[in-house]
């Protein structure tokens, strides 16, 4: 173990560390969160006294080792405080997504037995008192009092009261807390972590403290971080990359974690704070990139020249190996600030695949991006790119502590993805059939195909292994390779490529509504709403012409002939996307057959009569004809479309 970290073999659970930092670094900043504009800090020793609170308070409700903690809530040091608090006293915590609906969280709380509850607030409450299934629960505390005084149910309780509860216990018994810790063990099975479930429901990975925490040393060697370094918490607190990030480095290493004011205020948030490292989803920087190329759409003429010469300058001296000190003078400096990047030392994006496109974009502009791979089973990532050895259609190598190999490969290398490493999980909760098919001889199948790169040993990770698909002619294909592709431009928000058993390759494409909206207005174009303004044929035509430049970097056979503009936007609550944002094939395959087969039927469009429903319960009825547009055609001059 590196001398730069606290002894894991000593303090071997996620409280022993907490206490370790509050007994030698008490008045450390340990988190912020910005609340009214202004940001609050916590100590070592206020994050130890919340802790150690809230876990007495647990015992005192009857909760201890083998029970699970539900989470629910976003990103807010309550939420943290309370996954330690439930390993102090031995039970297993378990994130629920804050944008979780109420089938989905009733199957996770049910599954897991669920006896206690932290929630955010009166939102929450009211997500987990309508699910009339559930019947494990037996406590819901709550931490925001703000409009609770009308509720009875007797199974809620506020945060402060259980607080309370708490210091009446400890006057009893001083020593009650430091015992309870002192009993937890590294084998102990601390996180109850979901899995993404792109097919099915998410299975619970047990992940066991011992472990986590070696793995997080040998993620630190391979991309150190410092007492006093800040990071941003914008990902979801459930996801095993925040988790690894915001609980156990954080732990490890005495990182300050800050927690956004609102998931809108974070560019403003991560400016002020200046991190020292983020890590985002490729969603998000994807939509920074986005954002940024939009905002320039709103610039004048001379500043538009300006930005286009100063990404030609650091593109070409990107494809050198070199960073443009002219560009960095006229642009990115200034850039970076804007974004605030500027103190990064390092960047990171996991979770899905990234485009090139995308990461050549922040390299240039001199963000230290670079590329994780793994899964939860592993305590999320186990690769990296290290120092600037960056290869954009790679991963990196694996850590200190992983192995990785490729099993079962064709004639060009390209197999399945198996591995394993000293972080690995003990098994799925409840579910020893799914433990024993993905786990063989010690070893993780990953289910995603990959190869190493000859050339400088890079892992190449392709696709999931059932995604990738032949067209009726033979031809291969990734449709996430060609996705990511298409989502570097600034109109499409999400792409699906469809070819699978077809004669040709096709996409159904959402527009990226906050910048096709604006190019809307510029260009003085009059439209409604997101169903409207995905019918008009200018909109068409300009998408056209981001999948043409697409198709020009593509193999002939590999070309989009044909694409379709949904809609609406893929939506987690309807099921056609994980709730870290994976496209589900297979609902969206279904979902939208109709709209599928008209593309393969030749038929010019497809009517539609359906209803929306929104995650406030709202519901919209949306009639339109969509257009099936071919690469090769005309745009028409208008379709019909209506949104009642």
């Amino acid at each position: 173990m590196s001398n730069q970290y606290c002894d894991i073999k000593v303090h071997d659970t996620f409280p022993k560390i907490l206490r370790y930092n509050a007994q030698n670094w008490p008045n450390d900043v340990a988190m912020r969160e910005k609340e009214f504009g202004i940001w609050n800090e916590f100590t070592w020793a206020d994050y130890h006294e919340e802790v150690k609170l809230l876990a007495v308070g647990m015992h005192v409700l009857g909760c201890g080792k083998g029970d699970t903690v539900g989470l629910l809530g976003k990103n807010r040091p309550e939420w943290v405080w309370g996954e330690v608090a439930a390993q102090a006293i031995g039970s297993m915590s378990m994130g629920i997504y804050e944008d979780s609906l109420g089938p989905e969280a009733s199957y996770l709380i049910n599954y897991a037995e669920t006896k206690v509850v932290i929630a955010e607030d009166e939102e929450q409450v009211d997500k987990l008192l309508e699910l009339e299934d559930v019947t494990s629960i037996k406590h819901i505390v709550y931490c925001d009092p703000r409009g609770m005084r009308k509720y009875d149910d007797e199974r809620l309780l506020d945060h402060a009261k259980l607080k309370d509860m708490a210091r009446e216990a400890l006057v009893k018994n001083p020593k009650i807390y430091d015992d309870l810790v002192d009993k937890g063990h590294a084998d102990d099975v601390s996180i109850l972590c979901t899995t993404s479930g792109t097919t099915s429901n998410p299975k619970l990975t047990m992940l066991q403290s011992g472990p986590f925490l070696d793995h997080t040393i040998a993620y630190l060697e391979a991309d150190d971080k410092k007492p006093g370094d800040n990071y941003v918490s914008v990902l979801p607190l459930p996801w095993i990359m925040e988790q690894m990030y915001v609980v156990s480095q954080a732990l490890v290493a005495r990182v300050i974690v800050n927690f956004v004011e609102e998931p809108e205020t974070m560019m403003s948030d991560l400016r002020e704070i200046g991190p020292s490292f983020v890590l985002l989803a490729p969603r998000v920087w994807e939509n920074i990139a986005a954002d940024v190329k939009a905002r320039m759409m709103d610039s004048t003429p001379f500043k538009q020249k300006m930005f286009n010469w100063g990404m030609k300058l650091g593109m070409e001296a990107l494809d050198r190996g070199e960073r443009s000190k002219l560009a960095d003078f006229i642009l990115f400096r200034a850039l970076r600030d804007r974004l605030g990047f500027t103190n990064l030392r390092s960047a990171a994006t996991g979770g899905a695949a990234m485009g090139p496109d995308t990461f050549r974009f922040f390299l240039a502009m001199g963000v230290p991006l670079k590329q994780l791979y793994g899964q939860t089973e592993m305590a999320g990532a186990y690769t990296i790119h290290r120092g600037n050895d960056i290869d954009f259609d790679s991963v990196g190598h694996p850590f200190e502590n992983s192995e990785i190999k490729i099993i079962n490969p064709d004639e060009e290398g390209v197999g399945e993805i198996v591995s394993k490493n000293t972080g690995m999980f003990l098994g799925y909760y409840k579910n020893e059939e799914a433990t024993k098919e993905d786990v063989r001889d010690g070893w993780m199948h990953t289910g995603d195909a990959g190869y190493f790169k000859k050339e400088n040993g890079h892992l190449v990770v392709i696709d999931r292994i059932k995604d990738l698909a032949e067209t009726s002619t033979g031809i291969r294909f990734s449709p996430q390779f060609i996705e990511n592709k298409l989502k570097f431009s600034p109109y499409v928000g999400e792409a699906v490529i469809l070819g699978k058993d077809r004669p040709y390759l096709s996409a159904l494409i959402c527009i990226r509504f906050s910048i096709v909206s604006k190019w809307a207005e510029q260009n003085q174009i009059a439209f409604t709403n997101y169903t409207n303004l995905s019918s008009l044929a200018p909109v068409y035509e300009a998408v056209k012409k981001e999948i043409e430049q697409v198709n020009a970097t593509l193999p002939e056979a590999q070309q989009i002939k044909k694409f379709v503009l949904l809609y609406k936007e893929l939506d987690a609550d309807d099921g056609e996307l994980t709730r870290t944002r994976k496209v589900r094939r297979k609902v969206v395959a279904e979902k939208y057959a109709d709209v599928i087969d008209a593309i393969y039927e030749d038929k010019p469009e497809v009517h539609i009569d359906t209803m929306i429903t929104f995650q406030d319960g709202s519901k919209s009825h949306i009639v339109t004809d969509l257009m099936v547009e071919s690469m090769d055609g005309a745009i028409p001059q208008q379709t019909k479309a209506a949104a009642e």
